[in-house]
């Protein structure tokens, strides 16, 4: 969104309006079966979504700029309406705040990630066959008492395969490049420092990684760390000096926790099952004008390359929908941040499904939820960035523009 644009919302938003649920599915957009000709979404049964689509209005988003593959921290930004790439967060600091870690300003963080390498060293999986997060936490306590020159150093699990690594001191910098080559049969990339100003920072982190590489030697999975998302926090506007609302956020995952809580929501317990979001979101509806709710699973299956998988997540996600609806809230947007094709088994550039449903929405001819049924969907395709926009208008939220 423009400059220009995003202060024009901020000064129409009002503190008046009706509540507001964003629902995310992560890595919800797929790409077609060549069996079938369905995506995962459209091979799944969503009697719940698909009734969705019918009493609201539907259309694609692009979360970045055509052809643009997002990050799922550049993704969720664009969402919740902050351009991503005016606001470019690193993911190392979305994992750092995720886990509650207080990170303060000049501090560096880095995600981690175990993995597994061959005897050439070369990745065979960049997950490390996503370990249990127990292990996780085995080896992150390991790797905490490497010891580095003139810094203090911190290692925390995150979750699974993910840990973060977070360097204090001064003469730091951010914006170095990940060392995971988004690929298997090459070995991780070196750390590269592009400016002068990297250099100790990237000396650091090649010294940590040296030194790792014997506590992880002779694991069977988690034998190699790659790094991803090395950056420095920046301070940057809430959600409610932007849009006036009092935000809240039910995501287990911490990435996604990190990036909630760097908007300013309040972050509620972490919980995955549908079960368990809908209590999270009953008890605590009456607190808050608006509710960033994240669903992980369709995301996982894709990046598995697991399309049956993925049609039981989207499935799942269908089975949330109505204790959602039952909260009554007055404006509800089903959407994902970004596409995960199983096919691909990453993210990708793909246009993502999207609805809105809420009394001031006009219906459309659609009448299920899925890629091709939203492609004739009366939202049309749009920018991410005006998905918030357009709930606050929903909503009520956003005051006339001129005379």
């Amino acid at each position: 969104m423009h400059s220009d644009m995003e202060g024009v919302v901020e000064k129409l938003a009002t503190k008046n309006g009706g509540k507001i649920v964003l629902l995310v599915a992560d890595g919800l957009g797929g790409l077609p079966d060549p069996k079938t000709g369905l995506t995962e979404l459209e091979t799944a049964r969503t009697p719940n979504l698909d009734a969705l689509a019918a009493e609201g209005v539907t259309g694609l988003h692009l979360p970045m700029p055509p052809g643009i593959t997002p990050g799922s921290g550049p993704a969720h930004m664009a969402l919740f309406g902050y351009d991503p790439i005016r606001y470019e967060i690193g993911r190392g600091v979305l994992e750092a705040l995720g886990i509650g870690f207080d990170l303060w300003k000049g501090d560096v963080a880095v995600r981690l990630n175990f993995a597994t390498v061959d005897g050439e060293g070369r990745l065979t999986d960049r997950r490390a066959g996503r370990i249990p997060t127990e292990k996780c936490v085995e080896l992150a306590a390991k790797l905490d008492a490497i010891e580095l020159p003139g810094v203090q150093k911190f290692v925390r699990p995150v979750k699974e395969h993910r840990a973060a690594l977070v360097l204090r001191g001064g003469g730091l910098a951010g914006g170095i490049a990940d060392t995971d080559p988004q690929r298997t049969g090459v070995p991780p990339l070196p750390v590269v420092a592009a400016t002068k100003e990297q250099e100790k920072t990237a000396a650091l982190l090649t010294l940590f990684l040296e030194k790792s590489r014997g506590i992880l030697k002779g694991e069977p999975k988690a034998n190699a760390l790659t790094m991803r998302g090395i950056a420095m926090r920046d301070s940057i506007p809430t959600f409610e000096e932007r849009f006036k609302l009092n935000a809240a956020a039910i995501a287990e995952y911490p990435m996604y926790r990190g990036v909630a809580g760097l908007v300013g929501m309040k972050v509620l317990p972490g919980v995955d099952s549908p079960e368990a979001i809908a209590q999270v979101l009953k008890g605590a509806f009456a607190d808050y004008d608006f509710f960033f709710v994240h669903f992980k699973k369709t995301d996982t299956m894709g990046e598995d390359g697991n399309f049956e998988g993925k049609v039981a997540a989207c499935e799942r996600l269908d089975a949330l929908i109505p204790s959602v609806v039952a909260v009554n809230p007055d404006v509800l947007v089903v959407t994902g941040d970004h596409s995960t094709p199983s096919c691909l088994g990453s993210h990708s550039w793909h246009a993502v499904p999207v609805l809105i449903c809420g009394r001031s929405a006009r219906r459309d001819a659609v009448r299920a939820f899925g890629e091709s049924a939203c492609l004739a969907g009366g939202l049309g395709t749009i920018r991410a960035v005006d998905v918030m926009p357009l709930a606050l208008a929903h909503a009520g939220r956003l005051a006339k523009f001129g005379a």
